[in-house]
């Protein structure tokens, strides 16, 4: 019998600085002028990795790209399933959206609730020109009608998987890992 916590590394901290230069590099050719756009990390490893982003991003165009922080907590469809104290982040959009293009950034897109939910929060601070959503990884199983624009890499996994990102920033090492059993 396998372990259920089995892990198997699926993105090295080499893989990830990698994908996210070609992200950067994809988010450019997809939207030439850089003047139009802004990056909104989804709390909580979404916004590291929009910082990050926007750091190689700004390195290519030459231009300053704003960059917003959102969390998505309230905003869920699953919040009395939480817990009765969820612990609520900042969200920080010290920009007008307003004719943006705004790309999404979070770390794992599984089901799509996560994006709805941060869909409806954007909208509260207005209407964008356009919104685009990038993920480091997209494991599949989707419960509502979302693809990300930028992907990473694309994991396929059992729905009982657990895909798991850590980043510097936050956890002292970057890489991602699948837990559980095939």
């Amino acid at each position: 019998m396998e372990d259920k916590n089995k892990e198997k590394i699926i993105l090295t901290g080499q893989d990830i600085e990698k994908a996210l230069v070609r992200l950067s590099h994809q988010i450019l050719e997809k939207n030439p002028n850089p003047n139009e756009i802004a990056l909104v990390g989804i709390q909580t490893r979404g916004v590291p990795l929009a910082k990050r982003i926007k750091n190689i991003v700004e390195d290519i165009s030459k231009t300053s790209l704003p960059l917003g922080e959102l969390d998505i907590t309230l905003y869920r469809d699953d919040l009395t399933t939480i817990g009765p104290n969820p612990v609520v982040k900042k969200t920080v959009i010290g920009f007008d959206i307003y004719e943006k293009i705004i790309i999404l950034v979070d770390d794992v897109l599984f089901s799509g609730r996560t994006v709805r939910a941060a869909l409806d929060q954007i909208m509260d601070f207005g209407r964008p020109e356009k919104i685009q959503l990038l993920t480091l990884i997209d494991r599949g199983h989707r419960e509502l009608p979302f693809r990300a624009d930028f992907v990473g890499k694309n994991i396929p996994t059992a729905k009982e998987q657990i895909v798991e990102v850590k980043l510097k920033e936050i956890d002292s090492e970057d890489k991602a890992v699948l837990r559980g059993k095939r």
